[in-house]
């Protein structure tokens, strides 16, 4: 897991998701947000903005998988606001009976193939991910980025000009799988990889990788929702940040930092009476 040490900047701490005690908010009226890895540079952003014309709001935040963080909240860990980067895993956290109600969309992001600054092993074309002996370095099966990944594999190889194996072939070609985009996007950056299909935000967010172009044709885009967790201490205050979040200035910061739109959402209104992965299954790998 990426995203080590403990900060405060002014009323917001952001911590790991290392162990489930770590997840505890500093007081009661602190909410506590378990974020996808890929939110996070956003998630600080947000919240800072959000704190600084509201004298008094305080947040805790973890990052990690959103897979690991909703098995964390299944498990009983503290939490008062998920925001996953797909809608699978709220709408299972809903299913379960665990959410105050339903799942909000607020932001989307395109994928994107990530290398090393430099470019070393000359990565051209989304093509030559099925090239031998190059490394792909990808994340672990139950993070959203890997079903993602796989969609847009599926896209490519239905492209004039790719291979009939080159899904086959992509899948030779993974060297690693990691717990979450951060840490694919660092170890691209260290070199330790050739390429990685990754979120176009996180990409942005290093130096130490370029970007490939993907066709427009096999374009796939995440959703991102989150969902208010039933039990929390500060359930009113974590509805009324995630329903910011999906509005007009929350949504600023998002684009800011590369992120579009929700599919067809403008805020919480558009999932009223929407619960579970069937009412937002729609949603799931949709174009910005």
């Amino acid at each position: 897991m990426i995203g080590g040490g403990r900060g405060v900047v002014l009323a917001v701490a952001f911590v790991t998701a290392t162990v489930l005690g770590a997840c505890r908010p500093v007081d009661d009226a602190a909410v506590t947000i378990l974020a996808a890895a890929s939110l996070r540079d956003a998630v600080e952003r947000a919240t800072e903005a959000y704190a600084s014309d509201r004298p008094g709001a305080r947040f805790v935040v973890s990052t990690d998988s959103s897979a690991a963080l909703r098995a964390q909240i299944e498990q009983g860990a503290p939490a008062d606001l998920f925001l996953s980067a797909d809608v699978e895993n709220p709408g299972r956290l809903v299913d379960a009976g665990l959410t105050d109600g339903a799942p909000v969309a607020f932001a989307s992001a395109r994928l994107v193939i990530v290398v090393p600054a430099g470019n070393p092993a000359a990565i051209e074309s989304p093509r030559d991910l099925a090239r031998d002996g190059v490394r792909i370095i990808a994340a672990g099966p139950e993070v959203p980025i890997t079903a993602y990944a796989d969609q847009l594999v599926a896209a490519l190889a239905a492209l004039d000009g790719y291979p009939a194996d080159f899904a086959a072939r992509y899948a030779r070609n993974v060297r690693s799988q990691e717990d979450n985009v951060r840490a694919v996007i660092a170890k691209i950056a260290l070199g330790e990889g050739d390429a990685a299909i990754t979120y176009e935000p996180d990409a942005g967010s290093s130096a130490g990788v370029e970007t490939v172009a993907v066709p427009e044709a096999a374009s796939v885009a995440a959703t991102y929702s989150g969902v208010v967790v039933l039990g929390g201490g500060a359930t009113r205050e974590a509805r009324a940040f995630l329903d910011w979040l999906a509005g007009p200035d929350g949504r600023a910061i998002l684009e800011d930092l590369g992120f579009g739109p929700a599919a067809g959402l403008a805020g919480s209104a558009g999932l009223a009476g929407s619960a579970g992965l069937a009412g937002l299954a729609g949603l799931a790998g949709s174009a910005p």
